[in-house]
């Protein structure tokens, strides 16, 4: 696993040496010695890598990574470049194109919002190759429950879009006054009909911030390819 040196290691290096910790590191290390397993060992730390934790201004939370070859990278609802958008983040484009007018890309990677101060965390970093949920119930929701205590304790706004009821589940959790909680239904094939799409959560979180005097963030992600 590549180390995690910004600063959110401070946040977050008492997990490191937790007995849990111990327990999943050495399940996640066996699973990469004998299993197809995603994203890459480099890249599961990427959201924190891409989103330091003084730069949060929002939070997006997946469940855990896509599990279908080249597609998962360390980003929740992201695909790697040259990989085709998944069904739930077609969903989360067309929410943009009527929320915010923003074109539908040729690409699912959304590092850019990464790198504008979304975090974009699942709350399981692993996943065994065309096995949903393999890595469920080995330590990892203990780990992105600090992660999201650390995320909580930050005393500025911070805007949560919370989609389908495994990310609510965290509400509990989020309990400061100066952070904006958004709830719709999670993007999936399955369920954006029932209320995903017409959220606007993107032009609220927008307002959230802008409100607050912080810059919105451009929910816009290129093309990759010049379609002109």
């Amino acid at each position: 696993m590549g180390a995690i040196e910004n600063d959110w290691l401070e946040a977050i290096s008492d997990e490191f040496k937790k007995p849990y910790y111990k327990e999943l590191f050495e399940f996640v290390k066996e699973e990469y010695s004998k299993c197809t397993v995603y994203p890459n060992a480099d890249d599961i730390f990427n959201a924190f890598h891409f989103t330091p934790l003084s730069k949060v201004k929002a939070v997006i939370l997946g469940q855990d990574p896509y599990h279908n070859i080249g597609q998962a990278h360390g980003l929740c609802f992201s695909v790697k470049p040259e990989v085709a958008a998944p069904p739930s983040l077609e969903n989360i484009y067309k929410e943009l194109q009527e929320d915010l007018g923003c074109y539908i890309p040729d690409n699912g990677y959304l590092k850019k919002w990464a790198d504008q101060g979304v975090l974009m965390l699942n709350t399981v970093l692993t996943v065994r190759a065309h096995q949903a949920a393999s890595h469920q119930g080995k330590g990892w929701e203990r780990f992105t429950d600090a992660v999201i205590q650390a995320v909580n304790a930050q005393d500025r706004p911070i805007v949560y879009m919370l989609w389908g009821k495994p990310a609510q589940s965290k509400i509990p959790m989020l309990t400061n006054p100066k952070h904006l909680i958004l709830k719709a239904p999670h993007p999936s094939p399955l369920s954006a009909y029932r209320g995903f799409f017409g959220c606007r959560h993107f032009s609220q979180a927008n307002a959230f911030l802008e409100e607050n005097g912080m810059e919105p963030i451009d929910w816009q992600i290129p093309n990759l390819k010049d379609n002109g």
